[in-house]
């Protein structure tokens, strides 16, 4: 065993199962600390994130002192500044394993010079994925960009692949600390407390996940094909979060599907989801550009327009269309926003309102607990249409359809938008079709359309033409 001091570098991996980094650092030493690095200006705009950020850290810290290992917590402004100075220390080996986005994997690549120019032992391991970035590749060498062919190869190639030994973390003989100014995880937490609501619906935490995942495929995976598009009903695994922040790791999602009981066509579909996600973090990772501006060039020239007046009604879920103010709450209230849901009301900000899809982007990252770079700004620009294998331009959802086929009595949108309780289901998607009577009043109780469907379809087509 090594004298020296494991630091293990904490980012998207709270947990003790595959956790490869960590494991390596418990084999070689007899002292380990893992440090987490807390920067503001990445929490800056992700609001709802803190709060599952700062229950991670409580849960985590937890269950490493069961190991004797010590969780430190370190504000910085700046990932460069403060690894410089560490590496001035000369008793530490350093162990990461790798964040997908490209900022991390260059700030990798920085790191790497570094640590092997001054002599300083370290090891990076593989993220939260089932093939590294660059392993999946058109025969030509270049990435792919629409997603079956994709999938196809990337599922062939993790199959074939000869499984690496399982590394165990081991249990420490004593406890150490290593940082001075460690801050209490509950320093993150969001200002207001608009989170009160997410501690009733989640629990952050190793545990709950793979409880979640097991709880999943024994009752629902089955159904999962048919009963992911319903909203009114738990048909999801609601596993997002905890992937993101690597709570569970997709290998041990693909173990447990591939060993469940029953082989069902909803195991596949389900897998197929996660492939979107290796998918969306290959596009952009090959293709950076997407991260702030349109993956296809020739929507630079869309005519959106500025319309602070809808974005906020838009943002409040009160738009006028049931199934798209539903979602909106849901995702205030929760954290969370049924897959289905976010296809129809980003549909909406985009085609109705023909607001720009990065307002949409950047207010689903402040809300939702599963905001992940490559899977929010691909599925906005899925929508929106300029996106990589996105959906074509004249796909414009049709909020009232997409609200009678998905939640036909209308109970999703009863338990969100409850001023609508009393309206029949004949009208719960379209209200304004309502005859007043004396205790709904449209406009009074519920807000009158902001566009009509059919003009705003029109309009949408028109400025689609321009490009």
């Amino acid at each position: 065993m090594s004298k020296k001091i494991g630091l293990f570098w904490l980012r998207d991996d709270f947990r003790i199962t595959k956790n490869n980094g960590l494991a390596e650092a418990t084999k070689n030493h007899d002292q380990v600390v893992v440090f987490y690095l807390y920067k503001n200006s990445i929490y800056k705009n992700q609001e709802a994130q803190k709060w599952w950020l700062s229950k991670s850290l409580i849960n985590f810290q937890k269950k490493l002192n069961e190991y004797n290992i010590s969780l430190e917590i370190l504000k910085t402004d700046s990932f460069k500044t403060f690894f410089d100075k560490l590496i001035k220390q000369k008793n530490i080996s350093i162990y990461w394993n790798k964040v997908y986005e490209p900022d991390y994997l260059k700030f990798d690549e920085y790191l790497l010079k570094n640590l092997t120019t001054i002599n300083i032992p370290f090891k990076v391991f593989k993220g939260n994925i089932l093939n590294e970035i660059d392993e999946i590749k058109k025969s030509d060498g270049t990435p792919f960009k629409v997603f079956t062919p994709f999938w196809r190869n990337a599922e062939k190639y993790y199959i074939e692949k000869i499984p690496s030994k399982e590394k165990i973390i081991k249990k420490l003989l004593r406890k150490t600390s290593y940082f001075q100014s460690s801050i209490d995880p509950r320093q993150i937490l969001p200002k207001n407390n608009w989170f009160k609501n997410f501690e009733k619906i989640w629990s952050p935490s190793e545990e709950s996940a793979f409880e979640e995942l097991q709880n999943f495929i024994k009752n629902r995976i089955v159904n999962y094909s048919d009963s992911r598009n319903f909203p009114n009903i738990v048909g999801t695994s609601k596993l997002s979060p905890f992937i993101k922040f690597g709570q569970l790791h997709v290998e041990t999602i693909w173990k447990e599907c591939i060993n469940a009981k029953k082989k069902t066509i909803g195991i596949s579909k389900f897998l197929t989801e996660i492939g979107w996600r290796e998918f969306n973090h290959t596009l952009i990772n090959h293709f950076p550009h997407m991260l702030k501006n349109n993956y296809s060039k020739k929507f630079d020239k869309f005519p959106w327009e500025k319309n602070a007046k809808f974005l906020s009604a838009w943002k409040k879920g009160l738009t006028g269309y049931p199934i798209v103010d539903a979602g909106m709450r849901e995702l205030y209230s929760t954290g969370w926003m049924h897959n289905r849901v976010r296809m129809i009301v980003g549909s909406f900000l985009v085609k109705h309102l023909l607001i720009n899809w990065k307002e949409g982007e950047k207010y689903f990252k402040n809300c939702l607990l599963d905001y992940s770079e490559a899977s929010n700004v691909a599925g906005w620009q899925w929508v929106a249409g300029s996106g990589a294998d996105a959906a074509p331009y004249f796909r414009i959802f049709n909020p009232i359809l997409q609200g009678e086929k998905f939640d036909k009595e209308g109970e999703y949108v009863k338990k969100w938008v409850p001023e609508l309780k009393n309206v029949s289901k004949k009208f719960i998607h379209k209200p304004w079709e309502l005859k007043d009577d004396k205790d709904f009043k449209l406009g009074r109780d519920y807000p009158l359309p902001l566009v009509k469907h059919e003009e705003a379809r029109k309009k949408a087509l028109n400025a689609f033409k321009k490009i």
